[in-house]
């Protein structure tokens, strides 16, 4: 009897700096219980640090690696603060911002362009390890990226679509796998924090983090023109950093501060929700003409996936990988930034954590045919 076939998926991951240590640790645990038997990948997004986790899915993918997970783990461990000078560097940034979000130390505002800054920076960091102190020279280790430029363009293979904001014209772009060959100034650009990092300037424009784009790229990763036809997924999962909702209202400044970055870090997900959710809709009521439709090259399953989700009558419903409630309520803006081993090690544990229930569900749902 021929087997079942595998139903398509797109993985969207969100940004979120250290705290997308939480995306690896999800994108581990499904492999581990080997997503690729029910489940075939055919598009990956990703903005900043999710830029970063999907783009090392993804090169390990094309490369046919063994345990498509170990580059992941990996390049997070590297950029963890390790030696007792690193970890003293980290801590002490980390709570002289917590103490400038109270008001306890004076805010300044430096640019990270400022030749002031870089040589401070150098002074600083002189006795720690190139590559936590370096991001370029991070990248470059744990990508060849003189081979993905031999790869270039890869149309016939799972897409990678990574988001960022061009400076200068305002515009959103997207670098496309299946347009041009992925380059360190690609991963640079959707991971530009403008108070932490300059505006990454090549090919003639200059770019800045894609949390001012697509939080991550989504309804891109159902339209033919970006992914291919054949990448058209049956459902798309997202791996979302930013809580939706807090308990309580926030008085304190830090904490207005920490609940300011939550929303607009979700801010175009929920647009990029409601509008395919209006195109589904409006797909569902036949309001496009047959001959439209055509004009677009898709048909009507292609053009929204009809997902499994937890409300059946609303088949856009996308389903998200999301921390767990506590540990959503424990961290704070800072923490995005934190590089410690504590740290790092509860992300990933609890992206483990709730990625095996996640895929439990998902297969549950699968195989109940629900």
């Amino acid at each position: 009897m021929p087997s079942k076939p595998r139903r398509k998926i797109a993985i969207a991951c969100q940004g979120g700096g250290s705290q997308t240590a939480f995306t690896a640790g999800a994108l581990d645990a499904l492999f581990q219980h080997r997503l690729q038997d029910d489940f075939q990948i055919v598009s990956l997004s990703g903005t900043s640090g999710g830029a970063l986790c999907a783009t090392l899915l993804w090169y390990a993918l094309m490369k046919g690696d063994a345990s498509p997970t170990q580059r992941l783990l990996a390049f997070w461990q590297d950029n963890t603060a390790q030696t007792p000078a690193e970890r003293h560097f980290n801590d002490y940034v980390i709570e002289s911002l917590r103490a400038t979000s109270k008001g306890q130390l004076p805010q300044i505002n430096i640019s990270p362009s400022s030749p002031l800054v870089k040589a401070l920076m150098g002074v600083t960091t002189s006795s720690l390890r190139r590559e936590f102190t370096d991001f370029p020279a991070l990248l470059q280790k744990h990508f060849d990226f003189d081979e993905l430029q031999r790869w270039g363009a890869q149309p016939d293979a799972p897409a990678l679509l990574l988001g960022a904001a061009e400076v200068l014209t305002g515009k959103l772009r997207k670098f496309n796998s299946r347009e041009e060959a992925i380059r360190l100034e690609h991963l640079l650009s959707s991971c530009a924090v403008p108070n932490i990092f300059p505006a990454v300037e090549f090919d003639g424009f200059a770019y800045w983090d894609g949390l001012f784009s697509d939080n991550p790229p989504l309804d891109e990763l159902v339209r033919p023109s970006f992914v291919g036809a054949g990448n058209i997924p049956d459902e798309i999962w997202v791996i979302k950093i930013n809580p939706t909702g807090c308990q309580s209202v926030p008085h304190a400044p830090e904490d207005i501060a920490d609940r300011r970055n939550e929303m607009v870090g979700n801010m175009s997900l929920f647009q990029q929700l409601t509008s395919m959710a209006l195109i589904n809709d409006l797909l569902l009521m036949d309001a496009f003409k047959p001959e439209f439709l055509q004009t677009l090259a898709v048909n009507k399953p292609v053009l929204i996936p009809k997902c499994y989700a937890d409300q059946p009558d609303r088949p856009y419903t996308i389903p998200f990988i999301e921390m767990s409630a506590h540990l959503q309520h424990e961290l704070d803006y800072e923490s995005k930034l934190d590089r410690s081993p504590e740290n790092i090690a509860l992300l990933v544990k609890d992206g483990q954590e709730q990625a095996s229930a996640f895929l439990a569900q998902r297969r549950k749902a699968l195989h109940s045919g629900k």
